[in-house]
C-alpha cells in the first residue's frame, strides 16, 4: 500500500473522485488495504431507473465495478492503475432508488492479473454480486 497513490489522495480529499464514481455517489466507509477489502455507499438515483422503477442493471454493474476496483486500487503503488478485463454480474433482487452498500475484495492478487469479488446490498438484502479480473498497469506520464 502506498499512501501517495492516487486512490489514497481521493480518499483524503486531495484529488476529486473520478466522474463515474461521483455520478454514482460513492462514499468510502472502510478500506483495509492489507486485507484488500472495502466497504462503501453508492446512491441509486431516480435517473438510474428502468420503466419498472428499479435501478437499471447497467448502473448496478457500474456500482459493482466501482466497488471492486477501489478494493484493488487501495493496494497499488504510486503510478499504477488496474483496468477491468472482465466483469461477471449476477442480479439477485431489484434495487430501488436509495442508498446501496458495496462490499469488495481482492480474492487473488497477482503481479499483473488480479481476481476480485463484490456484492451490493440494500436494506441488508443482497441485490447483486460480481466477480472481475483486472490487470495492473503503469499510468501514462
Amino acid at each position: 500500500m502506498d499512501k501517495q497513490a492516487f486512490f489514497w489522495k481521493i480518499v483524503a480529499g486531495e484529488l476529486p473522485a473520478p466522474k463515474a464514481a461521483e455520478t454514482l455517489g460513492i462514499v468510502f466507509k472502510h478500506v483495509d488495504a492489507e486485507a484488500g477489502t472495502i466497504e462503501l455507499e453508492l446512491q441509486g438515483k431516480p435517473e438510474f431507473t428502468n420503466p419498472a422503477g428499479n435501478i437499471q442493471g447497467g448502473f448496478l454493474a457500474a456500482m459493482l465495478d466501482d466497488t471492486m476496483g477501489p478494493a484493488l486500487a487501495a493496494t497499488l503503488k504510486q503510478g499504477e492503475f488496474a483496468p477491468t478485463l472482465n466483469l461477471n454480474i449476477s442480479f439477485h433482487k431489484p434495487a430501488s432508488v436509495g442508498t446501496l452498500t458495496g462490499k469488495g475484495r481482492v480474492v487473488r492478487p497477482g503481479r499483473d492479473v488480479c481476481f476480485l469479488a463484490g456484492e451490493l446490498y440494500q436494506g441488508g438484502e443482497l441485490i447483486a454480486s460480481a466477480t472481475a479480473t483486472a490487470i495492473v498497469r503503469a499510468m501514462a506520464k
